[in-house]
């Protein structure tokens, strides 16, 4: 056990930046923290740690040490969680990453009704459009739309996306619909985030670079230009989905939709899934799923 001393109040010191965060975050005093950790130090010949009366930060050999350390501690923790589970109801903190608008209209209630079913957890829900590292911010999930990049996080589909081109009736009846995607360079568009939108065409899938007025990373902001009529906008289905039944907005090109993409949930390969996690995996994709079947 000599061989764990210290550890656990190195990797806090380490994420913290700080003696007397790491102390508050293990629950014992600055001196215990400081003590154990020399004595790691000293056990390992190494210094891990530049002090300063102001700052903390890790020498070469200390963030070498440290990759390894926390998926330790991360295993031991989760172990310990796992173990108390098997008799307990789910309880602590879920933390949780998502997109800014989905998370606020999709992911955000779904998770409010699932705390009312299991009253002994937290949630911590950071909603941002980048996409924040799992293992940094300690995220026990992050929810994902579209095609994946990271193939050192395990995925579970939980529902799809379908893209749609839309436009306003009056941008419609001043400038004309276009009758194929090649006419769509007659057109003005609104482009988003990425610099082209997905269509379905003789079989496969081809690209279009859309050009405009107005661009934006921001899917309201664009669904407000389209419905002004500021020119046509591919956007998912839950923007739009209101507008085209309120005949505020027109699809076009319905035969050229792209498959549909993906919305995950993506965990560390080396986390144990803990109950509570797949708990919340299991709500989120069965109520998802019920909602494509009946999108009101």
């Amino acid at each position: 056990m000599k061989a764990w001393q210290g550890i656990s109040e190195f990797v806090a010191v380490a994420e913290q930046h700080s003696f007397t965060e790491a102390a508050k975050q293990l629950d014992c005093s600055v001196a215990q923290v400081s003590r154990n950790v020399t004595a790691l130090e000293q056990r390992l010949g190494l210094k891990l740690l530049f002090r300063s009366t102001r700052s903390v930060t890790l020498t070469k050999e200390g963030e070498l040490y440290l990759q390894h350390c926390r998926h330790l501690v991360y295993s031991l923790t989760e172990a310990n969680q796992a173990v108390a589970e098997l008799s307990t109801s789910p309880r602590g903190q879920l933390r949780i990453t998502a997109p800014v608008y989905y998370g606020e209209h999709r992911i955000a209630p779904l998770l409010h009704q699932f705390l009312q079913q299991y009253p002994e957890l937290e949630l911590h829900l950071q909603l941002s459009n980048q996409r924040l590292d799992l293992i940094q911010g300690s995220f026990d999930l992050a929810i994902r739309l579209g095609q994946l990049e990271d193939s050192s996080l395990m995925a579970r589909r939980l529902t799809a996306r379908q893209l749609h081109l839309v436009a306003a009736p009056a941008y419609l009846r001043q400038f004309g619909q276009p009758a194929d995607l090649a006419e769509l360079s007659q057109h003005s568009c609104l482009p988003g985030t990425l610099d082209h939108w997905r269509f379905w065409e003789a079989g496969k899938s081809v690209n279009f670079r859309p050009r405009g007025r107005v661009q934006c990373n921001s899917g309201l902001a664009l669904l407000d230009a389209a419905k002004r009529g500021l020119g046509l906008v591919q956007l998912p289905d839950y923007y739009v989905h209101q507008p085209l039944i309120q005949g505020e907005l027109m699809e076009l090109l319905p035969d050229n939709r792209p498959d549909a993409e993906g919305i995950w949930a993506l965990y560390p390969k080396n986390r144990h899934l803990t109950t509570k996690v797949q708990l919340v995996i299991d709500y989120l994709q069965q109520q998802l799923t019920a909602r494509v079947k009946n999108p009101g």
